[in-house]
């Protein structure tokens, strides 16, 4: 798989895992198929939804978002506690929702998904943050990040 795919995957990943936030009655099934249902977005820089739903979103792009979120929703609670055990004093109520959602995301790679060095990982989360979230959003998540990658480097030796 290309770095652009999943590049591409990630980010349409942290879309839907934003918007889970506010989900409750739907289930992670229904919410996905209403996704890619429903939404297209411009591959330029800001990444605005557009109008041509019927432009297809490439399998592999979808299946690894797919990945992610499903992932995400399967192990969010083990997810929240490790962002919460390596975030200094900051609740997960306290942070921005893009960073959330990228923490959520990336700690979900660094902790399930460990065929995909840690350093990828960050990098990748990283360059997302710095489009989708606030000029402090690398560094934060980078901090909180790196901590988990250690643990997880820890838990592997």
């Amino acid at each position: 798989m290309s770095k652009g795919t999943r590049r591409r995957g990630r980010e349409l990943a942290l879309k839907i895992i934003y918007g889970l936030q506010d989900q409750n009655a739907e289930t992670i099934d229904e919410v996905l198929e209403d996704f890619w249902r429903s939404f297209r977005f411009k591959e330029d820089i800001l990444g605005e939804p557009c109008d041509e739903v019927d432009r297809p979103i490439p399998a592999e792009v979808r299946r690894f978002a797919d990945g992610l979120v499903l992932g995400v929703a399967e192990h969010l609670e083990k997810i929240d506690a490790a962002i919460e055990e390596h975030s200094t004093n900051w609740a997960l109520d306290r942070m921005a929702r893009v960073d959330l959602s990228l923490l959520r995301m990336a700690v979900f790679e660094l902790l399930y998904q460990t065929e995909v060095p840690s350093s990828v990982v960050i990098n990748e989360a990283i360059e997302i943050g710095k489009r989708f979230g606030t000029k402090d959003t690398p560094a934060f998540i980078n901090g909180i990040l790196d901590k988990v990658s250690r643990t997880r480097t820890q838990l592997t030796q």
